[in-house]
């Protein structure tokens, strides 16, 4: 594992810390008052962990796990693809907040089944 990986590995949790914050705001604010804000930071959270995925591939040989972290990369698109909702003018906030759902599930999947195979793996060695 590259020093690259690593680093992109570690700073991945902000992109998500990011778009669970501007997924939070119009709770909090009581509306969509401060959707500039929400928007842009949103985009920022998204735009980041694609790329923390992107160049932290997965180089060993399980095809299982491969396929994991691959799914990590996906939730980060489907971020991506809600961001871009958000900028799209006369969407509804369905269209954003459904990708946001469908991203959070992929995430939080693969963030219980990554750990587990690695165990798994760890005991065949």
């Amino acid at each position: 594992m590259t020093k690259l990986s690593r680093i992109c590995e570690a700073v991945a949790p902000i992109g998500l810390l990011l778009v669970a914050a501007a997924t939070l705001i119009p709770l909090f604010s009581g509306g969509f008052m401060h959707m500039n804000v929400m928007r842009w930071l949103y985009a920022a959270g998204a735009l980041w962990l694609l790329l923390a995925r992107l160049f932290s591939p997965y180089r060993g040989d399980d095809l299982r796990l491969r396929r994991l972290l691959r799914m990590q990369s996906w939730s980060a698109l489907f971020f991506v693809a809600a961001a871009v909702f958000l900028f799209v003018p006369g969407t509804a906030p369905r269209d954003w907040l459904a990708l946001t759902m469908a991203g959070a599930a992929v995430q939080v999947i693969a963030s219980i089944m990554i750990p587990r195979r690695m165990q798994q793996i760890n005991k065949k060695k």
